[in-house]
């Protein structure tokens, strides 16, 4: 009896190992993917899906530099791309088990960070805008359309005290570099000198460098316009109609041009199940899939097969459907490293401590 036991014990040891295997790792941003995407796909698969989180492309660089090892599938912003590659922690693609890599619109493929998507697909994307409190700049006669409405004295007179930015000199930069004109990548010394001149002289406008709480300052009506991402400014108005506010979070792309991000799918070379891997990025490559993301946080879409599937109401965003015309301005943001870092970083400090 006791040798029966003990072989049922073993047996059921065995088949729980053999189901634990089942498992896809992911390593993502915070509330990056529908709970209805988590269950579909572990339906679909028959496995189980266990997510981990970062909050910035450093901290995740950082940690799978460090040797972290276990996850299967990682979603970099661009310019992360080249450092994973660059340091062997990515493997290629195999493209012939991922049919519906075909649904992504080619705008969204052969990015300068990855010519043939050998490593990666495009899995969503953001616009960093302005996004503002309807209501106060109709009544100011205020353009929003422009990034004057953050640099510009003569306009950011009206709204002293009631404008947040990103606490982040990339997008800041980018943002006062492409108001004079320039490229939001830009590292000439006499275009970043415009740019900081432009920024410094409208930090005493501002109310403060925020990238935390910029959702729950514009739904509350305690400022009235805010440097972020398009993603939070939909939040933001979904937020505002809750709350039932005499108000709503409107948002638009700048005439002067904006940054994109674009998050994409990559395989770990290290990875436990590149199976399963294989099977999630297209799974999320199917059109419906994909467009669950867009519906729940209103992030941008680079899956052209998607656009059937979404809310008509977010489809007609043009922050997050931009058209033809305003992709032609939106810039990716190249990684900085060596001395063009240490001038940004340096001129980043002048800023945040003139007064």
């Amino acid at each position: 009896m006791k040798k029966l036991l003990l072989a049922l014990m073993l047996t059921a040891g065995v088949a729980h190992t053999a189901g634990a295997e089942d498992v896809l790792h992911l390593y993502n941003w915070n509330n990056y993917i529908t709970p209805e995407s988590v269950k579909g796909f572990e339906k679909s698969c028959k496995c189980r899906v266990v997510q981990d989180y970062y909050g910035s492309m450093e901290e995740m660089l950082a940690k799978l530099s460090a040797g972290a090892k276990g996850y299967d599938v990682v979603v970099p912003t661009g310019f992360a791309i080249p450092p994973l590659v660059k340091q062997n922690l990515v493997q290629p693609l195999d493209k012939a088990k991922l049919a519906n890599a075909k649904n992504v619109n080619p705008a969204f493929m052969n990015s300068q960070f990855d010519q043939g998507n050998k490593y990666s697909l495009p899995y969503a994307f953001t616009t960093t805008l302005l996004g503002y409190n309807d209501k106060k700049i109709k009544e100011l006669g205020i353009d929003p359309t422009s990034w004057a409405m953050i640099f510009d004295p003569a306009v950011l007179a009206k709204i002293k005290g009631k404008v947040t930015v990103l606490d982040d000199s990339r997008e800041v930069f980018a943002a006062a570099l492409m108001y004079n004109g320039f490229s939001a990548n830009s590292t000439k010394p006499e275009e970043l000198k415009k740019a900081q001149e432009t920024i410094i002289k409208a930090k005493p406008f501002w109310a403060a460098f925020n990238g935390q709480s910029y959702i729950k300052e514009l739904t509350l009506g305690n400022i009235w316009v805010a440097h972020g991402y398009s993603n939070d400014m939909f939040q933001a108005n979904t937020d505002a109609k809750a709350a039932k506010r005499p108000f709503g979070i409107a948002y638009a792309l700048q005439k002067e041009g904006n940054t994109l991000s674009v998050d994409n799918m990559m395989v770990l070379k290290s990875a436990p199940r590149p199976d399963l891997a294989a099977k999630f990025i297209d799974f999320m490559l199917d059109g419906k899939n994909s467009a669950q993301l867009t519906n729940l946080i209103g992030s941008g879409n680079p899956n052209a097969a998607a656009g059937q599937f979404v809310k008509p109401e977010i489809k007609s965003i043009s922050a997050v459907f931009p058209t033809a015309d305003a992709m032609k301005k939106l810039q990716q943001l190249n990684a900085l490293e060596g001395k063009p870092l240490r001038d940004l970083n340096r001129m980043w400090t002048q800023v945040k401590t003139a007064k």
